[in-house]
């Protein structure tokens, strides 16, 4: 019976439609929009009605059901009205997270720039595991040095000959006056942040207890920014 008058309803729908001929409206819509409109709503009903007769007798479950799906429902709306929200939410929840000079990427302005934030350590100062020549490295962040300074030790990792290395670059630390040796590294990375050529130095043994991610690099993006406890890069 139910099948029948669902059939009667599009066969009027479909009379409706022919009636208006090509070009005329319907209640307000062209007749392709009416018919699909009738027919999704045909269908519903049907379907709507086969589940109403499963609950027959038993009103309390059906109200029950039908909260639990208009929940669902609800949920799926405002998840897809909040995502970006959402998203902003995990980035802040996943780098609080995150080990202090570990890179993540996140999203700024319009998401078309690369763009990686770093934790602060627990002494207050940046560190930024790197990759420097293919080597996994983590360097101090440094605007006060001028270059990005290897110890020997990340040189060597690195694949710089540090013993054919000519030291006559005087370089003030806190302990005074050392010497490096001028160096190009081929390809250096922060996360996805890439810098191919960068001019560093390479300080003599005993000079550095850390590697100094200097200006030589960081005047190479577009843009860094230090905000609380996060460093954000943006390339």
């Amino acid at each position: 019976m139910k099948l029948w008058l669902l059939l009667c309803v599009l066969a009027l729908a479909f009379l409706a439609v022919i009636v208006a001929g090509d070009g005329g409206t319907i209640a307000g819509l062209d007749a392709s929009s009416f018919m699909g409109l009738v027919t999704a709503g045909s269908l519903l009903i049907f379907v709507g009605m086969s589940v109403l007769g499963g609950y027959q007798g038993r009103f309390s479950r059906a109200a029950k059901d039908l909260a639990i799906w208009v929940s669902i429902a609800l949920a799926l709306v405002l998840g897809y009205s909040f995502r970006e929200d959402f998203k902003v939410l995990a980035q802040r929840v996943t780098a609080e997270l995150m080990p202090p000079g570990e890179a993540m990427s996140v999203r700024v302005g319009n998401g078309a720039e690369q763009a990686v934030r770093i934790r602060k350590r627990a002494d207050g100062h940046f560190i930024a595991r790197s990759e420097v020549n293919g080597a996994n490295l983590t360097l101090l962040v440094d605007t006060g040095a001028t270059t990005v300074v290897l110890k020997p030790t990340d040189a060597r990792l690195a694949g710089i000959d540090i013993d054919a290395l000519t030291y006559s670059v005087p370089v003030r630390t806190a302990n005074g006056t050392a010497y490096a040796a001028a160096v190009r590294i081929k390809r250096m990375a922060v996360g996805g942040i890439v810098v191919d050529g960068v001019e560093a130095l390479v300080a003599k043994p005993g000079a550095l207890t850390e590697s100094l991610l200097g200006m030589s690099f960081l005047t190479r993006l577009r843009s860094y920014e230090f905000s609380g406890e996060f460093l954000t890069l943006r390339g």
